[in-house]
């Protein structure tokens, strides 16, 4: 009998070979098929021949074959080979040349790379400490096509605005995000929503403090800072609002805070 992957096309027969475990067989394949500048699976090969290169740890070899693939311009393999390439740099810690391939998926401009390119262009901005760009690489991420890689920009995007102390914005990005359609879970989107009207409700009740307003609105808006303060890990600045509500100048508004706060007592 015939061998079968005798039979198959020589792109299939590479893949079999390498599922199989023969990543010296697989790569011969690769190798011939990418060789070939005229050749129709010439992108195609240099992405498998990528992969296989660096199952077998040939790190530079893998990159160099990757960089054919890209070379092609090929929407779908030179986009794989861009963020292989990609990858390959971020995991050697070497943030340049992972920036320069993920802009190159940009570059490209397939569709259904564009999101997790954004995705990972945020990561590195973040790590250079680049906030503004980190945050338009989310926005690109949310914008794009893959709703589960906008429903996490959205998240981290909601995370850096409430770090930044704008928890409106905040709270309109995860709104968003909950009406657009994903089919992963919401909760940690419900969560960062809650805690974006946490801060939102901070502000409003220290503004109304701020505003001088009649002994008992001043009281209950002082203790309703106080008792929120602490769910965001803000216990000093809670016991801040506390001082100021007891030492206040109006003696009866002082007294009413002393009567909200010995009821825990």
């Amino acid at each position: 009998m015939t061998p079968p992957e005798l039979d198959a096309p020589a792109l299939e027969t590479a893949r079999q070979l390498a599922e199989s475990g023969d990543l010296d067989g697989s790569a011969r394949i690769f190798a011939e098929l990418a060789a070939d500048p005229d050749g129709p699976d010439r992108a195609q090969a240099a992405v498998g021949l990528a992969v296989v290169l660096a199952e077998r740890g040939e790190v530079e070899e893998s990159r160099a074959a990757a960089r054919t693939a890209l070379a092609t311009g090929h929407p779908e393999f030179a986009a794989q080979a861009a963020c292989h390439l990609a990858g390959s740099f971020e995991r050697e810690g070497r943030v340049d040349q992972a920036r320069a391939a993920w802009q190159a998926v940009l570059g490209l401009g397939t569709a259904g790379y564009l999101p997790i390119a954004h995705l990972a262009l945020a990561r590195l901005a973040t790590r250079r400490g680049d906030a503004v760009e980190a945050e338009d690489e989310l926005r690109a991420a949310i914008a794009g096509e893959d709703p589960e890689i906008g429903a996490r920009a959205a998240r981290w995007l909601a995370e850096l605005l409430l770090e930044r102390g704008e928890p409106g914005e905040a709270a309109d990005v995860v709104l968003a995000a909950l009406d657009a359609p994903h089919g992963g879970d919401s909760a940690p989107l419900r969560v960062l929503l809650g805690i974006a009207h946490l801060d939102l409700a901070c502000a409003e009740f220290a503004g109304a403090v701020e505003l001088g307003a009649d002994a008992e609105t001043g009281a209950l808006a002082i203790e309703l800072l106080a008792r929120t303060l602490p769910l965001r890990d803000r216990r000093e600045d809670a016991e801040q609002v506390w001082s100021y509500g007891l030492q206040h100048a109006d003696e009866g508004l002082a007294a009413l805070v002393r009567e909200r706060l010995d009821r825990d007592m």
